[in-house]
């Protein structure tokens, strides 16, 4: 979600009376409430936010920029990184999808012959499959299976290693009364859906068209590459037509594309059928690159082995991909000042403090992550390849997107996942006028944190909630709100302190699914399904889902299913991604069994789980 000058602004720090304890033969000194600068804050956050670091895209130079800026910072503060000599932490991320030079679509229609120009008549999708491949086409209407409901395009079709022909969104899409959700798009209408579906049913590929008779007004335009949301390789070809081709290839069969939409909207019939005269020829070159991004660590040791992280991803969208919510956008700057230069420069703003105060009896492990966007990458490296051992973290502290803070309201995730962390925020008075909703205390969610609470680390989450300018050019560095953001850093210092000064440490707890059902668990593509109760691992393994964590009391769980396993088989249906994984649950309800099978490494186990309401 998330992310100097220098001042003498600070008041001067006042040390509380140090008391002996058995358990540490040192003092355990109590600090003064901080004073953290809201100059400094939100001169760190204009910086990351500035056209300069051009959103700090993962793989990005620009992102390699802002992590040299961080560890000068830390380096200026007198902080050095837990291996005495490298504030970096490398790993290696796969980026920036783009066509390599054999892209091409030829077609023999009523023994005519033609080639699509790429680009002018054509388009692949960025998570399209590569490779070349030659096969009958069958237009499939909108490319829909919905169950609930009582709509399918595939309906008595036989697509096994064609290519199907499917019109862009869904039926009816203006029809506030129809069976869909009218002029709400369901997720039936998303191009990851389409590929799964099309997928599960056995096509070769995808080969989608405007649907212009719905969108009169609208230009003929091919989607931008690189501006649909999917993963790295659908397992499917995927390109989009101009829908002037595909109208020609409708017509030589006697049909008119026009009219099949209107016949579809109207009485929410499929008519699909197979192009008997046509024969496509396709070669798909989709590239990634491969690039070395860093995590920036600093540490300043405490006089027991135990040690508390402070974290933040500093990564955003660069110029937008995506993920952006702002498609037409895409190509300007995404400069993600709330998300997150604002919980960057948080870490930051606690080091400067930190490094001003007496050894401490436990450490500090200051953080930053890149690849967040990308599915939490730089954590999860992090904790599979930590510079210290996790057993010795008493605590994760997370910052994402803590700038607009609104009416005082703050966001505490985790407080469930230590024995002592509801505890600990109770006991700390937050800053005046602010209010802290502590209603979500199981330490998962979209963010860094998520990546030590599968590894039994306890958490702590800070965030001031979305808004309008999420994922867009629009979050940018003057709708801070610095003065209240410091209140909170004022606020993490002081339990940052309580946690490396107290004698106990939180115990690690798994929270239970709470009990209360939360909505969005009815199937047909509608939310996000019901209840399985995996973690996926977001970071691909070749074919499948890895579960990061199966939660405790899921139906997942119950079945047996634990962290490691890789789905690669849902209700007799290859997953071959998290994408078709999603797309397969939502096909279902509560109450229904499925059959599953998974890689437990070399084994291939099945089990049967029994799906539940969403919690």
């Amino acid at each position: 979600m998330l992310r100097t000058r220098y001042s003498d602004g600070y008041q001067k720090i006042v040390r509380r009376t140090a008391f002996a304890l058995a358990a540490f033969p040192l003092a355990a000194l109590a600090l003064a409430p901080a004073q953290i600068g809201a100059q400094d804050y939100l001169a760190e956050v204009k910086y990351l936010a500035s056209p300069e670091l051009k959103g700090r895209a993962t793989g990005s130079p620009e992102l390699e920029k802002a992590a040299a800026y961080i560890s000068g910072l830390f380096k200026s503060f007198g902080l050095k990184p837990v291996s005495g000599s490298d504030y970096l932490q490398p790993f290696t991320v796969t980026v920036n999808a783009h066509l390599g030079p054999d892209n091409r679509v030829s077609v023999k229609d009523a023994g005519t012959a033609s080639t699509l120009a790429e680009g002018r008549d054509f388009v692949p999708f960025s998570f399209s499959s590569s490779g070349k491949a030659t096969g009958q086409v069958v237009f499939a209407g909108y490319g829909i299976t919905a169950g609930d409901l009582h709509y399918d395009d595939y309906a008595g079709l036989d697509v096994k290693d064609k290519f199907v022909l499917i019109l862009r969104h869904e039926p009816q899409e203006f029809d506030e009364k129809s069976i869909f959700n009218g002029k709400e798009l369901t997720s039936h209408a998303t191009f990851s859906d389409k590929a799964s579906n099309a997928k599960m049913h056995g096509a070769r590929g995808v080969i989608l068209v405007n649907d212009l008779a719905a969108h009169p007004k609208d230009p003929d335009k091919l989607l931008d590459f690189g501006g649909a949301t999917g993963p790295t390789d659908s397992g499917i070809f995927f390109v989009q037509v101009k829908e002037a081709a595909a109208e020609a290839w409708l017509k030589a069969e006697g049909r008119d594309l026009g009219e099949i939409e209107a016949g579809i909207d109207k009485d929410l019939k499929p008519r699909s059928f197979t192009l008997s005269k046509l024969t496509v020829d396709l070669s798909v070159d989709i590239r990634h690159d491969a690039r070395t991004v860093h995590n920036v660590e600093a540490y300043i040791p405490g006089a027991t082995k135990e040690y508390v992280i402070i974290g933040a991803h500093y990564d955003h969208l660069g110029l937008g991909d995506e993920h952006s919510l702002a498609p037409s956008q895409i190509g300007t700057i995404h400069p993600g000042a709330d998300d997150n230069a604002s919980g960057t420069a948080g870490v930051i703003e606690l080091a400067r403090y930190f490094s001003r105060q007496p050894k401490p009896q436990r450490g500090i492990l200051f953080l930053t992550f890149a690849g967040e966007e990308l599915g939490l990458l730089g954590s999860s490296w992090y904790v599979n390849h930590p510079l210290l051992p996790l057993q010795d973290a008493v605590t994760m502290i997370n910052m994402d997107m803590i700038g607009r803070i609104r009416d005082g309201k703050v966001y505490v995730n985790g407080t469930g996942t230590g024995s002592t962390l509801a505890k600990l925020i109770a006991d700390t008075k937050p800053p005046e006028g602010f209010h802290l909703d502590l209603s979500e205390n199981l330490g998962y969610g979209g963010s860094d944190h998520m990546s030590f609470t599968i590894k039994s680390v306890p958490v702590l989450f800070f965030f001031s909630g979305l808004h309008g300018d999420y994922h867009k050019p629009s979050d940018t560095a003057d709708k801070i709100n610095a003065p209240d953001a410091a209140k909170l850093l004022d606020y993490i210092a002081e339990v940052t302190d309580k946690l490396i000064a107290d004698p106990g440490r939180p115990q690690f707890i798994r929270v239970a699914e709470p009990q209360e059902p939360s909505g969005g668990a009815a199937g047909g593509g509608s939310g996000y399904g019901p209840n399985f109760g995996s973690v996926p691992d977001f970071d691909e393994p070749p074919k499948g889902v890895r579960f990061a964590d199966v939660r405790d009391g899921t139906p997942a769980a119950k079945a047996g299913l634990k962290a490691g396993d890789i789905l690669i088989e849902f209700d007799g249906k290859e997953i071959g991604n998290l994408y078709d994984f999603t797309y397969a649950l939502r096909a279902h309800k509560p109450g229904d069994e499925v059959l599953v099978k998974v890689l437990r490494g070399t084994q291939t186990i099945e089990a049967k789980v029994l799906l539940t309401e969403r919690r």
